[in-house]
């Protein structure tokens, strides 16, 4: 069933190629005025697929899953439907300190091979990254007022804070597939900014110094040679209400090359469920909004809802929510599986797994034929003019 659609829906991409790599007559290229070819092509076929349908990714899909880590060819997702997803979530926290594993305890050589691996296949990488404080030395949490001043130009930790920008550029470096190419990226700085729990968020910085931020990362990754980056612009749904809201700290179009949000359903309770649907449609339209007038992409960066303890909750709640919008990609977090440090100590996953009670309706999601995973991705050569 799922081939068939794409077959009939290839004519309809190939058609429409020269309608959408434009917008309102308006050339697409990244940001990044010397990106890569590859990056280029990305982004410009990134484009072209809205109008197929979107991507589904999951957090460190290759990495682990409930009750498993480190096996060879293994997702959670693949187990339930025989597919990977198309976008893969990964993170650089930890790199700053030039650490052998990712905050979540993968090893960034594993997570390179990771990233490789999706390369060849014709997937999407997309990267957040959960500095540490530079200010206090503590983790990414810890929102201290001042952090962000004190690592722009001038400040106290601003040599600090560039050091770890080289680090991670020497990272994104390395990151090259079997043909020798570097890898794009998705890359997604500064997340859920208009939250209160990082030390980059609202609470803690102005627009005028997040802006400084933002355009000080970019330009500083692009003096460095890192040219396989593709900027994302994102939101948590805490504290955006309007389109205002959501452009408050937007650092203009020159550093930005896709624009999302995070949100996540946190109860069972239908007022809940009824909630994140809402804010979701909402949040979705206003992405939309954006994207058209400014002549970006747009995601659903991070999403889910923990156990998934709903019968319908992606054929109905997530699918419903999104409607007809035509954003590139969502992605569900992580499947950590038992976690005892949450509180309480609780099963911490997103993507269904064998044997979830509801698995059935993430199979129904996957032939829907806007949903798309990794086997169209790489009918589409992603990476191919």
């Amino acid at each position: 069933m799922k081939n068939n659609i794409t077959i009939l829906l290839a004519g309809i991409f190939l058609v429409s190629c020269k309608s959408t790599s434009q917008t309102a007559g308006v050339q697409v290229l990244p940001a990044d005025k010397n990106a890569t070819p590859e990056t280029v092509t990305l982004y410009k076929n990134l484009f072209k697929s809205r109008e197929k349908g979107y991507f589904f990714g999951h957090q460190d899909a290759l990495a682990y899953g409930v009750n498993w880590r480190y096996e060879e060819g293994r997702s959670d997702v693949k187990d339930v439907i025989g597919d990977y997803p198309a976008v893969y979530g990964w993170d650089l926290g930890r790199i700053e300190d030039k650490a052998d594993k990712d905050l979540d305890g993968v090893p960034f050589s594993n997570q390179k091979r990771y990233v490789q691996q999706v390369y060849k296949w014709g997937g999407i990488n997309t990267f957040s990254w959960h500095m540490n404080n530079p200010l206090t030395g503590k983790d990414a949490w810890n929102n201290e007022p001042g952090t962000v001043a004190s690592v722009l130009p001038g400040g106290a930790k601003h040599e600090l804070f560039k050091s770890w920008l080289d680090n991670a550029a020497a990272y994104f470096l390395t990151l090259k597939g079997k043909d020798g190419k570097l890898v794009p990226i998705l890359f997604r700085p500064y997340h859920e900014f208009t939250g209160n729990w990082f030390w980059w968020c609202k609470n803690t910085t102005t627009p005028e110094q997040f802006k400084e931020l933002w355009k000080f990362t970019v330009e500083y990754f692009e003096a460095k040679g890192v040219h396989n980056l593709l900027y994302v612009y994102n939101t948590s749904d805490s504290g955006v209400e309007t389109k205002a809201d959501f452009m408050e700290y937007y650092p203009g179009d020159a550093y930005v090359d896709m624009v999302s949000f995070d949100i996540y359903q946190g109860g069972e309770e239908a007022a809940k469920r009824d909630k994140f649907a809402a804010d979701t449609h909402r949040l979705v339209g206003i992405i939309d909004e954006v994207a058209r007038e400014h002549n970006k992409l747009s995601a659903i960066a991070e999403t889910g809802f923990e156990q998934i303890p709903y019968a319908t909750w992606w054929t109905e709640t997530l699918t419903n929510a999104i409607a007809n919008r035509k954003i590139s990609y969502v992605l569900v977090w992580r499947n950590h599986g038992w976690n005892e440090y949450m509180a309480p100590p609780r099963m911490h996953y997103y993507a269904p797994y064998k044997g979830h009670k509801y698995e059935a309706d993430f199979v129904k999601y996957y032939n829907q034929p806007e949903t798309l995973f990794q086997k169209e991705a790489t009918k589409l050569n992603l990476y191919k003019k």
